[in-house]
């Protein structure tokens, strides 16, 4: 049970770590007791948010570096920063890509109605960034609660339906059980009927982030081809099925290199000795198993994922116990105001690492001597103002994978 690396998280900084050393021929366990937070949250692939779209990405980072000295991209620079998401993209080939729009951040139309600025977004969701008023119908389908397609239409300027198919659907209708039915021919040839007759001149069709999970590209084509309408897909709530096929696609392409996958399996207990890990324990009650390597990487996420956890006195990491540089009182992780200029503290604490990813203390004193940190547990980022998450996991799982490596 002994491999060159072990991964603790299965989020986007975990699965890039193992493709990074995948890809070099190491032999890799991941463990995760959950899937991450991509199958929640991500549509699309954040990198730097906070910069209109009129100003090229690699100048946004250029910049956005010079300024923020202890920022993640800092600590990698900005070819290497490049590098980390061609790797990603690399695991994306067409049909099913993602594509930049003139490599600047573009706007993309949200399940609220809004719209969002993004770098990389998927091939399925390119003809929304182009929504002029009253060219797009927005579509929803009656019984599915997390789309409400007359309120994103009216905030779009557009027109909303909803389209019923109560002959099709069966018990509680979820993002995932439609996701699945819509890579049924019959329903996409029923569906796409229903939507054909509410056209009124549209000639793009918003519709829920729903089109299949293993093959949206052959749906949409099906889908466009019976309505005769180019169709575009619009990010929902909570779980992500675009989320979902970027899952699948690391696991599938990482089970082919032969990466052990440990999933819904929480890390119990790790083995230190003086400046290194010797092991970790994995608990499946009643059976505790135990793995060792040559090197690990910490990538188990922030608050929603259990990385760093908080008691009503401190925050702390529960699974190597490195230190978190925090205020003495809790008053202290928060600005007087709700809403201000400066970032709550709260939302920038994080494991201190060098330019390595390795975790140090606030002097600058190596901890751990062959472990590496990365992903959003990282200090000094505030990921959702930044508009950065997937990133920052892409670029630091890449990079301090390469650095244990070295």
């Amino acid at each position: 049970m002994r491999y060159d690396l072990i991964i603790i998280g299965m989020g986007l900084s975990g699965l890039m770590a193992a493709k990074t050393a995948a890809g070099e021929g190491k032999k890799v366990l991941i463990v995760g007791k959950g899937m991450g937070a991509l199958c929640l949250l991500s549509n699309t692939i954040d990198v730097l948010g906070q910069f209109p779209k009129i100003i090229r990405m690699r100048d946004n980072l250029f910049q956005w570096i010079k300024d923020h000295p202890q920022h993640p991209y800092s600590k990698v620079g900005l070819e290497k920063i490049e590098e980390a998401l061609n790797s990603f993209l690399s695991l994306f080939p067409p049909p099913y890509s993602f594509q930049t729009v003139d490599h600047m951040n573009c706007l993309i139309p949200t399940g609220a109605g809004t719209l969002r600025p993004t770098y990389f977004i998927p091939i399925t969701m390119v003809e929304g960034t182009s929504l002029n008023e009253g060219k797009a119908l927005i579509v929803g389908l009656k019984g599915f609660k997390d789309f409400y397609a007359h309120y994103v239409a009216d905030q779009l300027k557009c027109r909303g339906v909803n389209v019923s198919l109560s002959d099709l659907l069966h018990g509680e209708i979820t993002t995932t059980y439609l996701g699945r039915l819509m890579e049924k021919n019959s329903f996409i040839k029923n569906i796409g009927r229903e939507i054909k007759k509410q056209l009124n001149g549209e000639n793009l069709i918003g519709f829920p982030a729903l089109l299949g999970v293993h093959d949206p590209i052959q749906v949409k084509n099906n889908l466009e081809e019976i309505i005769g309408a180019k169709v575009f897909e619009i990010p929902t709530l909570p779980p992500s099925i675009p989320g979902m096929r970027i899952f699948n696609r690391f696991k599938e392409w990482l089970i082919q290199k032969g990466v052990t996958f440990l999933l819904g399996y929480p890390v119990s207990k790790v083995t230190l000795k003086g400046k290194k890990c010797e092991g970790i324990e994995v608990s499946h009650p009643p059976v505790t198993t135990s793995y060792s390597a040559d090197r690990y990487i910490l990538a188990s996420g922030r608050f929603m994922g259990g990385g760093l956890e908080g008691t009503a006195e401190k925050i702390f990491e529960p699974i190597f116990h490195l230190p978190i540089p925090q205020p003495q009182s809790r008053g202290g992780w928060f600005e007087k105001k709700f809403f201000t200029v400066s970032p709550h503290r709260i939302h920038r604490v994080g494991i201190l690492t060098n330019n390595a990813f390795q975790p140090i203390d606030e002097r600058g004193g190596l901890i751990l001597e062959n472990v590496w940190v990365a992903g959003s547990i990282l200090a000094h980022h505030h990921f959702i103002d930044e508009k950065s998450r997937e990133g920052i996991e892409i670029t630091t799982g890449y990079w301090a994978t390469k650095k244990a490596m070295e």
